[in-house]
């Protein structure tokens, strides 16, 4: 198991969160930032996907894309 090396501020916070009953101990505090992060790395994925296809709706309605033959890609689908 990693050692985890907070500021004294960090230290301060974590221990007025397991007083207050919030968390039981230090790891479940961890854990919980953890899940934050993760949140938010599901979020800005998100952003970036939002982005893409704003850009790609952007290119299309300016004219710039190409047909798609739904049979030729997929003709087995079509039987």
């Amino acid at each position: 198991m990693p050692n985890v090396h907070l500021t004294e501020s960090m230290q301060d916070y974590v221990q007025k969160q397991i007083k207050s009953g919030t968390y039981a101990n230090l790891s479940e505090v961890v854990r919980a930032g953890i899940r934050l992060l993760m949140d938010k790395d599901g979020a800005r994925q998100f952003y970036a996907l939002k982005a893409d296809l704003e850009q790609a709706a952007s290119e299309a309605e300016a004219g710039a894309f190409t047909s798609f033959d739904a049979r030729a890609f997929e003709p087995d689908a079509f039987e």
